[in-house]
């Protein structure tokens, strides 16, 4: 049984998808702890509805983003976390946070990395750059976590087709739907020990 610690800014829509399918029994892991930099992370009364402990780190109450950093592994490394999940978390991790970590960290992108992905691209703002571009396919991507944005080995994507009347709500929706497929799948694919790490790519056994 892994120990997973999920790492939250917002509704946490996709950490319920990870906590339903532990729920059914599909995935061989439990959730100890959910963190969030925000006070009102609604992801918060969703985790304390399932039973899972809940905490908010204020960022504001340290002097820098390493020393919050710090306190976060802090509260993962007394829980033995193995495996830290970042389900729509809006803050930078630190150099000393991915080395501790490296190769235990995942993120969802709502979009076909390296397409609409790096600085700047989160949220909503995916989607607006996916319509302005006019692209007729995007999607979602879970990936491991390395030193850049949006740039660690890719594990899973699928594609989610761009509709001409779509606006940001309705392609958000329908990404939204494949995100809360996909990160539970490649939650239970690291838990059975069948994702490989070989350089730039991601080898399923």
């Amino acid at each position: 049984m892994i120990n997973i610690g999920v790492l939250i800014s917002g509704s946490g829509t996709n950490l319920q998808s990870i906590i339903d399918e532990i729920e059914e029994g599909k995935i061989s892991g439990r959730i100890r702890v959910v963190i969030s930099n925000r006070k009102d992370a609604y992801g918060l009364i969703r985790a304390k509805k399932a039973g899972i402990e809940a905490l908010y780190i204020d960022k504001k109450k340290f002097d820098s983003e390493e020393e919050f950093n710090r306190k976060i592994i802090e509260e993962l490394s007394k829980r033995e976390v193995e495996l830290v999940v970042l389900a729509g978390y809006l803050s930078i991790l630190s150099e000393e946070f991915i080395e501790k970590y490296k190769g235990r960290i995942i993120n969802i992108h709502p979009s076909l990395i390296p397409s609409f992905c790096g600085k700047g691209c989160y949220g909503d703002r995916v989607h607006r750059m996916v319509l302005d571009r006019g692209v007729k396919l995007t999607g979602a991507t879970v990936h491991f976590v390395d030193e850049g944005t949006d740039t660690g080995p890719i594990i899973l994507q699928r594609a989610v087709e761009v509709k001409e009347d779509d606006t940001v709500e309705s392609l958000k929706e329908r990404v939204l739907k494949v995100e809360h497929q996909l990160l539970p799948e490649a939650i239970r694919l690291f838990c059975e020990g069948r994702l490989a790490i070989e350089g730039r790519k991601v080898r399923i056994k």
